[in-house]
């Protein structure tokens, strides 16, 4: 996914007194090193507008048809000005483009500075800036203040841009599964659905006993279940696993993904404990596992906003994604912490093949042959990016961090999946946290990517964004 292609389209800003080779010469290399970066460039023909370029309002109007003739295609725009631009020919360009917009201006050079050579591009971002602010058009400006595509910080603010647009186009068409009620003692993963909608972010919701009749309802000569069975088997280790509990997993994993497919779901979260366990006679844990590590999100104990935070962590870093709790101190160290939860963590994120288990957590309730199904391994060491998503009082509210996983030693006796976070100033992120009212839950991507996730959903999507650490 962190290569995936994109779609961006190339708007060049004009002013007409500074030389036209500047434009063409900006047409040719955007398209150039854009798509050598792997993306799709969509520009307006040479002849739409004088050098297919927008001065004007008339021509700002004729890049918005076009604009709009492709909208289903446009991931972002990329506004670049080879020279200063004009400010009201890319208001009427972009006003109603609803997408990212990157303003990018091209650097003058010492040695080409009479007027007809140098470009003042410099000065030109500014003042579109200035003038999209007060027409309230959000964009992204990044660092340095001018760049040229041919050097490394060009590709660098695309790679940030692009991950921006993955998050804002994966969240403004989300929908999300609850399977099953919320686990009535959770009043802490409680959300406003219709807060949710406001945003694009739309519900659906299954019964358990829906699944169950499905779970219960294949044959298993179903080709449905001897694919599932066979990932399974290569997925995780199975060894004393009572070959009753690996069949009711693989039917159960099934008849998820029937409903994934059949409504058109994004991310789930799942009742996960102690129906299942009861009906079924296992624990989901190792399907959440898996679902996850072919990248549909899949969350624990029906948390439908870790759900939609793992999946904008997952656009934003390229990688998969994971619910975990806030679980436990490490010793003395005030910035390491153990992250945690029965299973659900994908294989990517561990150091090897997880180990299929009864829930040692249940077992005392529910006995060995009634609770099979959590992947017990650790976490291997990685940078990450974590977070946790609440409503509150109709409005969507995040908060975001970075840290990294470490290679410190947790107890052999240590059940389900874990490992130690290293987090610049714990305390403070506890207490921020533990303040705003968010989850024991934390949704956790490998990689750095907390300033794209946070300008896309804070500036494009309207959420409420604290940065913590």
């Amino acid at each position: 996914m962190e290569n995936s292609k994109l779609t961006f389209a190339v708007l060049l800003g004009n002013r007409r007194f500074f030389p036209a080779s500047l434009i063409a010469t900006a047409r040719s290399e955007l398209r150039q090193t854009l798509e050598g970066l792997g993306h799709r460039v969509l520009m307006m023909d040479a002849e739409a507008t004088p050098l297919g370029a927008v001065e004007t309002v008339e021509e700002g109007n004729t890049f918005a048809r076009f604009l709009d003739g492709h909208r289903r295609e446009v991931d972002g725009v990329v506004l670049s000005l080879p020279n200063f631009g004009d400010e009201n020919g890319a208001v009427a360009a972009l006003r109603g483009a609803r997408l990212p917009i990157l303003v990018q201006a091209y650097p003058d050079e010492l040695g080409a500075m009479k007027p007809s050579q140098r470009r003042d591009a410099f000065c030109g971002k500014l003042s579109i800036m200035d003038v999209f602010c007060q027409n309230g058009i959000p964009f992204t400006a990044l660092k340095p203040h001018v760049v040229a595509p041919s050097q490394p910080a060009f590709a660098e603010n695309i790679d940030h841009f692009g991950r921006l647009c993955r998050v804002v186009r994966a969240m403004r068409s989300l929908t999300v599964g609850g399977l099953g009620a919320r686990t009535t003692p959770f009043k802490t993963v409680r959300i406003d659905e219709l807060a949710l909608q406001k945003h694009g972010i739309t519900v659906e919701t299954v019964d358990l006993s829906d699944l169950f009749a499905r779970a219960k309802g294949f044959q298993w000569n179903d080709a449905k279940l001897q694919a599932k069975a066979s990932r399974l088997q290569g997925y995780a280790s199975w060894k004393d696993v009572p070959e009753a509990a690996f069949q009711n997993l693989v039917r159960l994993g099934v008849a998820i993904d029937d409903v994934v497919t059949e409504m058109g779901l994004d991310a789930i979260a799942i009742r996960c404990w102690v129906e299942i366990q009861k009906e079924l006679g296992v624990s989901p844990c190792v399907l959440l596992s898996e679902m996850n590590d072919r990248g549909v999100p899949a969350a624990c104990e029906v948390d439908l906003g870790s759900a939609i935070l793992m999946h904008a962590l997952s656009q934003a870093s390229g990688n998969t994604a994971a619910c975990l709790d806030w679980n436990n101190n490490y010793d003395d160290d005030p910035n390491r912490c153990i992250l945690f939860h029965c299973g659900p963590v994908p294989q990517q994120m561990m150091d090897g093949r997880g180990r299929v288990v009864a829930h040692a957590l249940l077992v005392s309730v529910l006995g060995h042959d009634r609770s099979c199904g959590c992947n017990v391994g650790r976490i291997r060491p990685t940078p990450i990016t974590f977070g946790g998503l609440m409503t509150k009082a109709g409005r969507i509210d995040v908060y975001l961090g970075q840290g990294a996983f470490t290679a410190d030693p947790i107890p052999e006796e240590f059940f389900g999946c874990a490992g130690v976070a290293s987090i610049p100033n714990l305390q403070d992120v506890l207490q921020t946290i533990g303040s705003k009212g968010h989850r024991h839950h934390v949704a956790v991507t490998p990689g750095r990517c907390l300033a794209p996730l946070r300008e896309a959903l804070e500036k494009y999507l309207g959420f409420e964004v604290t940065a913590v650490g």
